[in-house]
């Protein structure tokens, strides 16, 4: 006589998992949870938005104020451009002592070149303090990107010789040369430190940020189903001899 193929309950109703891995929680926060990994409810990765703002705001600051710095190299830098004043009657008029000069130009590419090397340095430097990125990180480099370059700009009109080219020319005399104010003719090189720092800071994170573990199986393989302990009866639910 053989006996029902159906195993009988478990003792004191404890459940058929006792002494086996638990199955992980189902349902809307189980999402991306391995089988059978611990679940937290209270973990949280990184740390807290307000947390990232205020570091953004530090970069803020900190972008903006080394705009000074590059307003000094581009004064130091960037090359005169020569003007000579003359008297034409009772006028005088300025202009340029070399008229195929490029002077002018060097000055937009020298600052342009020099946010570029400002932007290529402030990207590791936030990369390095916080490597997971994040949008107020992004954020932060390129509104500190524009601010410094904008200081830096004025800055070095400040230092530079006098804005007031007919007064300067007066005062030097007629057929002395002097040198111009500086003056960005190409706004669009205030542009160049943000671009440059968001363009290697995403190359950095690219390569070098935290990868998110995958949540989704290997192909071919299946979770390993927890084994049910075996009773009285056999694998087959007949009695044992």
């Amino acid at each position: 006589m053989t006996a029902p193929l159906t195993p009988p309950p478990p003792p004191n109703g404890h459940s058929s998992h006792q002494g086996g891995p638990v199955p992980p929680p189902v349902g809307a926060h189980a999402v991306g949870t391995a089988y059978g990994a611990p679940y937290d409810h209270g973990e949280q990765d990184g740390p807290g938005m307000l947390t990232e703002v205020r570091q953004a705001a530090v970069i803020v600051v900190a972008m903006a104020l080394s705009g000074v710095l590059l307003g000094l190299l581009w004064w130091r830098l960037a090359p005169s451009v020569p003007l000579v004043g003359d008297v034409i009657g009772d006028n005088w008029v300025v202009y340029l002592k070399e008229s195929e000069s490029e002077q002018a130009i060097g000055v937009d590419g020298t600052f342009t070149l020099l946010a570029l090397a400002f932007g290529a340095l402030s990207a590791p430097a936030v990369f390095l303090l916080r490597r997971r990125g994040g949008v107020p990180m992004v954020v932060a480099l390129g509104v500190g990107g524009l601010l410094g370059s904008l200081l830096a700009w004025r800055v070095g009109v400040w230092l530079g010789p006098a804005q007031d080219v007919l007064a300067h020319a007066k005062e030097v005399g007629k057929g002395v040369t002097f040198s111009a104010p500086l003056k960005l003719g190409a706004k669009g090189a205030l542009l160049a430190w943000p671009f440059a720092a968001l363009a290697v800071h995403l190359g950095l994170t690219g390569l070098f940020g935290p990868r998110d573990p995958d949540p989704w199986p290997v192909h071919g393989q299946q979770p390993q189903q927890p084994q049910q302990p075996h009773g009285p009866q056999g694998p087959h639910g007949e009695k044992s001899a």
